[in-house]
């Protein structure tokens, strides 16, 4: 379920007739509404080896771009429509359709490089700054208007949030200044991150190409980021000044591209297209045995996926991607210690992989050792402090084992990790009542209860001097 626009429904950051929004309270919008992304659209693609892909591509470009005064953070939209888009604070989301359509990961970088510098360069605030009063209201109505433009038919009150968002639709698109603006800073971005800066013109064309093809029902990336020849011109003349460079594809685009190939369509349909890629001479044969062993399990073709796992291994691919592959396959064949043993041994291998060690610990809770899959988190939340799906995982094992008093600490760090101090304090005043901590986990609570209290102060003698 989607916001709906209004106050009701963002975090309490106040209002100013004339006050600009400081980047503190846009992020607060953004992380109010990646809230509801993450648990309510069920097009949010909720897979850490994606996920982990697109922020190392950001990472890079966010260090090479200029003005960076915050944090950022990429997800990916289960969507085939070519189309990417940047929330308040920093949120850079991107369709799954748009990394497919993609010729290169220079391409890819490309479009995130853009959507960076519209962030860098506050485009998103300026554009509902004229808003005067109702200036977060607005805010938060472009980002439904956003949501809504992705056309998610899924969403239960979609015909709602469509109606809502009318009115602040046409914001969206960003005026040809800030269009030509974003073109310049990425394209620099770009080229200071080692990506063929080439790559925004080529990508440009195609996509003014498709929305020839498709006349009115242009690309979404079309109808948020309007393309003209003028653009287009005026990145190819900058990249004219550019020294030639050739950036080949990294093993991550190709097997994140493989893994999302295998989730399109019917599972009969995923097999087919994998045997086809696998005749293609261009295609690396251990990805082409990656992405037909993903369509095989898909399809529950168990025996076959691990064949097709077993000859990606003797083409020479080696990567935490495959050793997730062979975990998944072999836990489904009820092979419950199997699978444990597998995801330990590569985690070994690859210990700082963050999708490896979420399997490792569902694994664990899933079959009946809590006490084994606490003990792992434990050791790494040491390390991974800032880790939401850790104090997630935590708060079920603890709850597995009877533990009320940590398991809404853990509930409390988890939701204010996510930006929702109300629902933190709430969690840690539960873990007060129940009373079944000993004296060091008491006061660890009250400990992080007068901590998050403190913030919420700060917070709202932050709002009322900006009002």
């Amino acid at each position: 379920m989607l916001p709906r626009v209004g106050a009701e429904g963002l975090p309490d950051l106040g209002e100013s007739a004339q006050a600009e929004i400081s980047p503190a309270a846009e992020r607060r919008v953004g992380e109010s509404f990646m809230r509801e992304m993450r648990w309510r659209d069920p097009a949010y693609l909720d897979d850490p080896e994606i996920e982990d892909y697109l922020n190392l591509i950001g990472g890079k470009l966010v260090a090479a771009s200029p003005d960076v005064r915050q944090a950022f953070d990429f997800f990916a939209v289960r969507d085939n429509t070519l189309n990417a888009f940047a929330w308040p604070g920093g949120f850079i989301g991107v369709h799954s359709g748009l990394i497919l359509a993609a010729r290169s990961e220079s391409e890819v970088a490309s479009v995130l490089a853009h959507e960076i510098s519209h962030v860098t360069q506050r485009h998103i605030v300026r554009m509902v700054s004229k808003q005067g009063q109702n200036a977060l209201v607005a805010l938060a109505g472009l980002v439904v208007a956003i949501l809504a433009s992705r056309g998610n038919s899924q969403v239960g009150e979609a015909a709602v949030v469509a109606a809502q968002a009318a009115a602040v639709q046409s914001q969206i698109n960003y005026t040809r200044d800030f269009e030509r603006e974003a073109d310049r800073v990425g394209l620099q971005t770009l080229e200071a991150a080692g990506y063929d800066a080439r790559a925004m013109a080529s990508f440009f064309e195609r996509l003014q190409q498709s929305g020839r093809l498709y006349e009115n029902d242009a690309p979404a990336y079309l109808r948020t980021h309007p393309l003209t020849t003028e653009r287009i011109s005026d990145v190819e003349n900058r990249v004219r000044s550019l020294p030639y460079r050739q950036v080949p594809d990294s093993l991550d685009f190709q097997l994140v591209r493989a893994k999302l190939r295998s989730q399109r369509g019917t599972p009969d349909e995923a097999v087919a297209e994998a045997r086809d890629r696998q005749r293609d001479k261009a295609v690396d044969p251990g990805v082409a045995h990656f992405g037909l062993a993903r369509a095989l399990a898909r399809a529950k073709d168990y025996p076959g996926a691990e064949r097709e796992l077993a000859e990606a291994r003797r083409a020479g691919l080696a990567t935490p991607m495959l050793e997730t592959l062979a975990g998944e396959i072999r836990a489904a064949q009820a092979d419950a210690a199997g699978a444990i043993k597998l995801v330990g041994e590569a985690r070994k291998r690859y210990p700082l992989n963050r999708a490896l060690l979420y399997q490792q610990i569902e694994l664990l809770l899933g079959n009946g050792r809590a006490p084994e899959a606490l003990d792992i988190i434990g050791r790494e939340l040491a390390v991974r402090t800032q880790d939401p799906q850790l104090y997630k995982l935590q708060a079920r094992g603890l709850a597995a084992v009877g533990r009320q008093s940590a398991q809404h600490r853990a509930l409390g760090e988890l939701y204010a990790l996510q930006g929702n101090l109300i629902a933190a304090v709430e969690q840690l005043q539960i873990a007060q009542k129940a009373g079944d901590g000993d004296f060091y986990e008491q006061s660890a609570i009250d400990a992080r209860l007068r901590e998050f209290k403190t913030r919420q102060a700060e917070e709202a003698k932050q709002q009322r001097a900006g009002s």
